[in-house]
């Protein structure tokens, strides 16, 4: 698998005005090219672990914590692009490939809380927020309109799609967010559940695939080591640098060591088991955070002991 295609690459930013049109778009094509490469741009995190917690690498907790985080937070864009098996990217007979942008409305430095390193960050990257306050979509209309083109839910045979992220636990947390309009279940066996009823079992992160096959470290180490052309971290270059990745570890492994992988993670899943989407460090690592570091809601950690939490109760960012 490989991007063969020597066409340019478009990425079409989408704001709420031609939402609908890029979301028919996308129906037209995803029966075709059924690999959904996914990433999210949000805030950074607030609640973080202690270095204890970080050393367990307790799955329960982790997920407390990320769904603190998601719960509190709002997301500010998705990158999607899709692929055939052969590594080729939708062109609709045009010149041009191309893969999406979607930027929301929902987050308001003024109001919401964020770590202000990572909005650093996204500035840098070119997300321009006053524009995605002014014209963005809400998240509201975009889980309607996911449901109304049958793009989740498995919807219009849609059970042969792939979903992949890389460390995609907060991906997918926001996407149920979104697709919900409530908070994340309160536990991780609920969570998985509510996974596998919006996006079926062909899901994959790529960090847990690449530790199956010896390969460590965040994205951009993995694209050195896989010989990869580097990537801007903003959504839609994501998915694209995953995209690659994802190509060159199958062409490497060879088709049955795929398959193994493959059956492997669809297996865990189906288990609820150490599973390739939800076994994962605390905090993003496409993301920078604050060092500040505020403990998790007592409350909500209804499977796990408070002992091995953070007692510090210190806000990233002040509300504005």
């Amino acid at each position: 698998m490989s991007i063969s295609s020597n066409k340019s690459i478009v990425v079409r930013r989408v704001f709420a005005e031609d939402l609908d049109n890029e979301l028919w778009l996308i129906k037209v094509a995803i029966l075709r090219y059924p690999y959904v490469f996914m990433d999210t741009e949000f805030p950074g995190t607030i609640f973080k672990p202690s270095k204890q917690v970080v050393f367990e690498e307790n799955p329960v907790i982790n997920y407390h914590y990320m769904k603190s985080n998601v719960d509190a937070l709002q997301i500010i864009q998705l990158g999607l692009s899709l692929s055939d098996a052969q590594g080729n990217l939708p062109d609709f007979d045009s010149p041009f490939c191309y893969v999406w942008e979607f930027n929301f409305k929902d987050f308001n430095i003024n109001r919401d809380h964020y770590a202000s390193t990572s909005i650093e960050l996204l500035k840098r990257q070119g997300i321009d927020f006053e524009k995605n306050k002014e014209k963005g979509i809400d998240s509201r209309d975009f889980a309607k309109k996911l449901w109304d083109y049958g793009l989740v839910f498995n919807c219009y045979g849609l059970n042969g799609i792939t979903w992949i992220t890389f460390h995609g636990a907060y991906d997918f947390g926001f996407m149920l967010k979104m697709l919900t309009q409530s908070p994340l279940p309160l536990d991780l066996h609920s969570f998985v559940h509510q996974l596998a009823y919006f996006f079926g079992y062909n899901v994959f992160d790529l960090k847990h695939t690449f530790k199956l096959l010896g390969l460590l470290g965040g994205l951009e180490k993995i694209a050195q080591t896989l010989k990869l052309k580097g990537a801007e971290e903003t959504g839609d270059n994501l998915c694209l640098e995953q995209l690659k990745e994802f190509g060159s570890v199958v062409n490497d492994a060879g088709n049955q060591d795929a398959q193994n992988v493959e059956n492997s993670e669809n297996r865990s899943l189906k288990e609820d088991k150490s599973t390739p989407v939800w076994d994962q460090k605390t905090s993003s690592s496409n993301h920078a955070d604050q060092n500040a570091e505020i403990s998790l809601p007592q409350e909500k950690m209804t499977s796990a002991s408070p002992n091995c939490l953070s007692t510090d109760k210190q806000h990233s960012q002040q509300q504005q």
